[in-house]
């Protein structure tokens, strides 16, 4: 499989497939194709995965995409302005934390599995949910970013704080955990939400520049309203 990512405002990625090969994505994923693909819709790895991924923010039913000719071509696309982000899940043995949403495209030898937090509490009232995916295997995976990706190797021990709705995705030897902003005039005032994203080292972090449910509350109250 080859592929290449076309524009900048709201990219593609686009996969030249050989006879056999095969993508798969959420369903309704799909930008455009040529003639010889075979689509297939189903419940990727049985009902409880589905259901897991129901509740990391993701379809329950993934669409598969299989060449039946040589160099057939299929692209997918970001849903907001921003950039698409290609990683070999070969070469992470251990796999990476995704965050929800930020899934695009996978090749078939990449597992998607739903993950935890450490602290279930913390993770559910951390504004972007308790359940992350762990993505493993073989194969390339394609994330989706909302505006631009900034990418951090944390050495052993080193901390970042980040707002929840910037993190895409870290390694997982990263440790992770959610907690809450301290003083009352900075939680009431300081516009930043109440809690943060702690991620502490060893371990690579991808992170976005627009966290896309501060933009939606910012433009919510300029929307026409029946009232």
């Amino acid at each position: 499989m080859q592929y290449r990512i076309l524009g900048q405002t709201v990219p593609v990625v686009e996969l030249l497939l050989n006879n056999g090969e095969s993508i798969y994505t959420q369903t309704g994923g799909m930008s455009y194709q040529t003639d010889g693909i075979e689509m297939n819709t189903n419940a990727r790895g049985g009902i409880m995965k589905s259901l897991g991924r129901a509740f990391a923010g993701e379809s329950m039913f993934m669409a598969t995409y299989t060449a039946r000719k040589d160099n057939a071509i299929i692209a997918f696309a970001t849903t907001v302005p921003g950039n698409i982000k290609p990683i070999d899940i070969t070469q992470m043995p251990n796999g990476i934390i995704v965050q929800k949403g930020s899934f695009l495209c996978a090749e078939p030898g990449v597992e998607m599995n739903i993950t935890f937090t450490k602290r279930f509490g913390a993770g559910l009232f951390g504004g972007e949910g308790f359940i992350l995916q762990k993505a493993q295997g073989r194969g390339m995976l394609f994330l989706e970013v909302d505006g631009d990706p900034i990418e951090r190797d944390l050495m052993p021990g080193e901390v970042l704080k980040v707002d929840t709705g910037n993190v895409v995705a870290f390694e997982s030897t990263v440790s992770y955990e959610i907690e809450t902003v301290k003083g009352l005039g900075n939680i009431f005032l300081g516009g930043e939400g109440l809690f943060l994203t702690k991620l502490v080292g060893p371990g690579k972090v991808i992170l976005q520049s627009q966290n896309f449910g501060d933009f939606v509350g910012r433009i919510i109250p300029f929307l026409p309203s029946n009232r």
